[in-house]
């Protein structure tokens, strides 16, 4: 997910898809400690999404 896309979303909308971002992170990790994924590399990229997404949601808390 992109800065612009994650920028476009309201807080609220932000708030869910970083829980639920979170939740696929938990099962990727689940996942891949019990069969490889695939491309493990997906693990570091929703990661990133999560830090995108708090930081994102930390600047509105600190603007307002």
């Amino acid at each position: 997910m992109k800065i612009n896309e994650i920028n476009e979303l309201t807080t609220q909308d932000l708030v869910e898809r970083l829980e639920a971002t979170v939740e696929q992170l938990q099962k990727m990790k689940l996942n891949h400690a019990i069969t490889p994924l695939e491309n493990p590399s997906q693990i570091k990229l929703v990661r990133r999404d999560i830090a995108r997404m708090k930081t994102v949601l930390r600047q509105r808390e600190l603007n307002k």
